[in-house]
């Protein structure tokens, strides 16, 4: 069975770079056809990509948090194909292997045992997103052994820069900010902005990443997760 990678999209060279890279890696851990497709910004669409793609398929959601591009977008551009064979499998979401990615990300960017840190997710107005990049930072928190203030760097609460300097104001001598991002673009450049002393690099083509694509691939034919029309 086929598989469908499924990214945001950027005007960011680089981001399609690490998409391309992700979808090269798994169609060899899985030796099955995989074409990678953008909900926004850039082609290939899921249009695109499906007409290139034998059935049946699966089609793997790779975003951070459940937002509505996954629950709403995602589904709604497959659909509109008139694909009646293709499963949606779970998306990334706070999964803690890429938790442990973010941590070891921040780790290599220099972090230091007593650095504030700061979880910086894209930022969402929709209420599971919202939800997810809390339990992400939960969840780093824990891993790293210390508190993370999670903060946005587009929407839905505080952002990046205005926490970074809230815990300055609080009597944080440094402050290391976790990329919750998948690939370099324009909001990985604006966390260098931000005035931290520490800016982890996103998360990229790292094994673990690999590892989730197949694995939410597995468990979507093991689910027989619901069609899409």
């Amino acid at each position: 069975m086929s598989l469908l990678l499924v990214a945001h999209g950027t005007r960011h060279p680089g981001g399609a770079v690490v998409t391309e890279e992700v979808a090269e890696r798994a169609r060899h851990a899985l030796g099955v056809p995989v074409e990678a497709c953008y909900v926004d910004v850039r082609r290939p669409t899921p249009a695109d990509a499906l007409a290139l793609l034998p059935g049946p398929c699966v089609a793997v959601p790779m975003f951070l948090a459940a937002g509505y591009h996954v629950r709403v977008d995602v589904p709604e551009q497959i659909r509109a194909t008139g694909r009646t064979d293709v499963l949606v499998g779970d998306t990334f979401g706070p999964d803690p292997a890429l938790v442990g990615v973010a941590a070891d990300r921040l780790h290599a960017a220099g972090l230091r045992p007593g650095d504030a840190v700061v979880l910086a997710v894209a930022g969402s107005s929709d209420p599971y997103a919202q939800a997810d990049g809390a339990l992400a930072a939960r969840r780093l928190g824990h891993r790293l052994g210390r508190p993370v203030s999670l903060a946005t760097i587009a929407t839905g609460g505080p952002r990046v820069p205005e926490t970074v300097a809230a815990l300055r104001a609080e009597g944080a001598e440094r402050v290391a900010v976790a990329s919750w991002l998948l690939a370099p673009g324009l909001f990985q450049q604006g966390l260098d902005d931000a005035g931290a002393d520490v800016v982890a690099a996103p998360l990229a083509a790292h094994d673990a990443v690999i590892g989730l694509v197949v694995a939410r691939y597995e468990a979507a034919l093991a689910a027989g997760v619901v069609q899409t029309a």
